[in-house]
């Protein structure tokens, strides 16, 4: 049985990755699309109700949030891509916000891009995707809301998601599906940050 929480506290919310502190342990980032359940997997892995706020409204995460894991490792949760309904200056803004971050923090050691097993792959998240490769920035896919789409459709669309990736890609990296609502996934993520710590160590 999983704890009621785990040892995570809230560092502060920065415009840059410039103005960010030093951090010399790991970094692991979290982002995805508009209301692909980014707050609530960042809540579920941390075992607290509300340590990233949710919102029914695009654009909740405005700045980049550091969080510290039991001293080990820390989270961070960038805002995320494809608001429509926010202001087109406003989206080039965050997007190199993003990047910056993603290219120069020297203690990224791997970002979770989240897709929703709803539907098939967005256009906005194969650019997304394509890009990090470009860099050559470690990532892994994290599909949500498996809940909420019936199981062999959720497999239809996974399936049609390594299919089209496999268009530009010789492998897919590390997959993880996951419910925040059924509480499913958690441990694999978990064990896989773990993973990567060690293996930073070692």
């Amino acid at each position: 049985m999983e704890k009621s929480f785990i040892d995570i506290n809230f560092i502060g919310s920065f415009p840059s990755f410039e103005k960010m502190p030093e951090n010399k342990i790991p970094e692991y980032a979290f982002i995805g699309r508009s209301n692909v359940g980014k707050s609530s997997l960042i809540n579920y892995l941390s075992l607290r109700k509300s340590i990233a706020k949710i919102s029914k409204k695009p654009g909740k995460t405005k700045l980049i949030n550091l969080f510290e894991v039991k001293n080990a490792w820390s989270l961070v949760d960038l805002p995320g891509y494809g608001y429509a309904s926010i202001a087109r200056k406003k989206r080039i803004s965050w997007m190199k916000m993003i990047y910056d971050y993603l290219e120069n923090r020297m203690n990224l050691i791997n970002c979770f891009v989240l897709l929703d097993s709803r539907h098939t792959l967005q256009d906005i998240d194969r650019n997304f995707i394509n890009w990090l490769g470009s860099k050559g920035i470690p990532f892994s896919i994290v599909f949500t809301k498996i809940d909420a789409v019936k199981p062999l459709k959720k497999a239809e669309n996974i399936e049609s998601i390594k299919n089209d990736l496999l268009l530009n890609w010789e492998e897919l990296p590390e997959l993880f599906e996951v419910s925040s609502v059924k509480k499913i996934g958690r441990e694999n993520i978990m064990k896989y940050i773990d993973y990567l710590n060690k293996s930073i160590k070692s």
